[in-house]
């Protein structure tokens, strides 16, 4: 198995694109951003499917199913007509976020660090090579809970599309093979509780899966406690 294949164990970092869909903005109130922006999330966060998410004691958790890119090729200031030279590859994954720990010290000026990067707070499906994608601007991305649907949107609706992302982040930034970019997600984020049983897909659009993702829901024992 390659290095690529298998990012979740070699992989560097996770680069993670916030504000990336207009409905996703406007459920949460924020501002539409003038230029792509990111956040880090570090390797450690990855959960694979079938898993368990731990949420911290008082942590109001949420999921946001995103589209993930496969860094196959190192680089560094990519521009657009080469970045999908640089792209292994595909994978479904699921940024959960500590959305009450993140409001707390958004209010205060802080990073997000802490609200993004808990254990377990990455669940990923597996590797899809690029070739089994043919337009990933033209994929459809659910999240059920408990059978029910959350999350049901399409990559067509990203404001900056793939080879603008892959441009902004290495102009800061080298990307690394093995190393993942969440795209954003679309409209529905909203809470997990202990007990919740979560599934996803993404899919062409025309309805054949390309991955699932499955997990569970599940307080943490020890560790950190918010305090607002």
């Amino acid at each position: 198995m390659t290095a690529v294949s298998s990012f979740a164990r070699h992989g560097k970092k996770i680069v993670a694109i916030g504000r990336n869909y207009a409905e996703h903005i406007k459920e949460l109130s924020n501002t539409t951003p003038r230029e792509p922006f990111f956040f880090l999330k570090p390797t450690t966060s990855y959960l694979p499917s079938g898993g368990r998410v731990e949420i911290p004691k008082g942590i109001i958790c949420h999921h946001e199913v995103e589209l993930g890119l496969v860094i196959g090729k190192r680089g560094r200031d990519i521009s657009q007509a080469n970045a999908e030279a640089h792209i292994a590859g595909y994978a479904l994954a699921v940024d959960m976020t500590a959305r009450n720990l993140q409001e707390q010290v958004k209010s205060k000026g802080l990073p997000w660090s802490a609200a993004k990067g808990f254990d377990t707070f990455t669940p990923i499906g597996s590797f899809i090579p690029k070739s089994d994608v043919k337009d990933p601007h033209n994929l459809r991305l659910w999240l059920k809970i408990n059978g029910a649907f959350k999350q049901n949107g399409t990559t067509s609706d990203m404001i900056f599309r793939i080879p603008r992302l892959i441009e902004h982040i290495s102009s800061i930034m080298t990307l690394e093979e093995g190393d993942l970019v969440l795209t954003g997600t679309p409209a529905g984020v909203g809470p997990v509780s202990a007990g919740d049983q979560i599934e996803c897909a993404l899919s062409e659009t025309e309805g054949n899966d390309l991955a699932k993702l499955r997990f569970s829901i599940v307080d943490r024992e020890g560790g950190y406690q918010f305090e607002a």
